[in-house]
C-alpha cells in the first residue's frame, strides 16, 4: 500500500523507485562515480524529491534498517535486562524484507562500495551499543559490562544482515539469521 498524501508520485513508490535507481548505477557506474543528480535523472523525480526521503546518497542503502534502528532505540528505552535487549532486537528482524542494502552487501566489490559499506556499517554497530549499553547499564549493569555487550550486540545485528545478504536474502529470513546471532551473543 503506498501513500499518496502529496501530488505526484505516492511517497513509497518514490522511495523504491529512488532506491532502485541508485543500484542500477552503482553497478553500471560505481558508487563514488554516481551523483544523487544522476540518480534522480535515472528514477525520474527531482533532486529535492531524493532529499524528501534520504539525507545522503548512502542514506538510500541504508534507510530501512536505520527505521529498524530507531524503533530498537525506542523499545531498549523500556528494556529492563538482557532478555528486553534480545526480545527487542528479534523484533528488528521480523518482517525486514530483501532491500537496497542486501543488494550494496553482496555487489559492493562491483558496486565500488566495500569501504563505504564498512565505515556506515561501524556507525550503525556503534549507534546499537550506545542504545543498548545505556538499556543495560540503567538496569544495573556495570558501566564497563554494558558497554562490552552493547558493543556485541551492535556487532550481531550487523553480522546477522551481512549473513542474511550473503546467503540470499530473497530466500532467506532475516529473523531466522537474528535468531542466530542472538543465541552467540547469549553464549549458546
Amino acid at each position: 500500500m503506498t501513500s499518496s498524501t502529496r501530488a505526484g508520485r505516492p511517497r513509497v513508490s518514490s522511495r523504491e523507485t529512488l532506491a532502485e535507481a541508485a543500484c542500477e548505477l552503482f553497478l553500471e557506474r560505481g558508487y563514488e562515480a554516481t551523483t544523487v543528480a544522476d540518480i534522480t535523472r535515472r528514477a525520474g523525480v527531482s533532486r529535492s524529491s531524493f532529499f524528501n526521503y534520504f539525507s545522503s546518497k548512502s542514506a538510500v542503502l541504508w534507510s530501512g534498517l536505520d527505521e529498524r534502528i530507531g524503533e530498537l532505540e525506542l523499545g531498549l528505552r523500556r528494556a529492563g535486562g538482557v532478555d528486553d535487549v534480545a526480545s527487542a532486537v528479534a523484533e528488528l528482524a521480523r518482517g525486514f524484507a530483501p532491500d537496497a542494502l542486501a543488494l550494496a552487501i553482496v555487489n559492493d566489490v562491483a558496486m565500488g562500495l566495500s569501504d563505504e559499506l564498512a565505515r556506515d556499517a561501524a556507525l550503525r554497530a556503534a549507534r546499537i551499543a550506545r542504545a543498548v549499553a545505556a538499556a543495560l547499564h540503567g538496569s544495573g549493569t556495570e558501566r564497563l559490562e554494558a558497554d562490552i555487550l552493547g558493543a556485541a550486540w551492535g556487532g550481531a545485528v550487523l553480522g546477522a544482515v551481512r549473513s542474511w545478504a550473503r546467503g540470499g536474502a530473497g530466500r532467506t529470513d532475516l529473523a531466522h539469521e537474528m535468531v542466530r546471532a542472538i543465541a552467540i551473543v547469549r553464549g549458546r
